[in-house]
């Protein structure tokens, strides 16, 4: 008479928990390494954006009309500190 040993036998759920821990390792794997290879090629002066003062921002965002005028002298007013704001660029 034969003994057959299936305690190490992966059947079942053990095939499902081996393949879904696989995908997520392979998964965690590649994203690493596509913020890896996207942080490294990025230039070090744009890392961070371009460092443009407050006030030329402003006029930009005004310039494309993203803001109304009302807006863009409030804002300039508080950025400068004071009730006299410069002229419309």
């Amino acid at each position: 008479m034969m003994m057959f040993w299936t305690d190490h036998d992966l059947s079942g759920w053990g095939w499902v928990a081996m393949v879904s821990g696989m995908v997520v390792f392979w998964g965690l794997l590649i994203a690493l390494l596509v913020m890896l290879a996207r942080g490294l090629n990025r230039p070090a002066d744009q890392a961070y954006g371009p460092r443009l003062p407050p006030e030329q921002l402003l006029a930009e965002r005004f310039a494309r009309g993203d803001i109304e005028e009302e807006e863009y002298r409030r804002r300039l007013a508080t950025l400068t500190g004071s009730d006299r704001v410069a002229p419309t660029p």
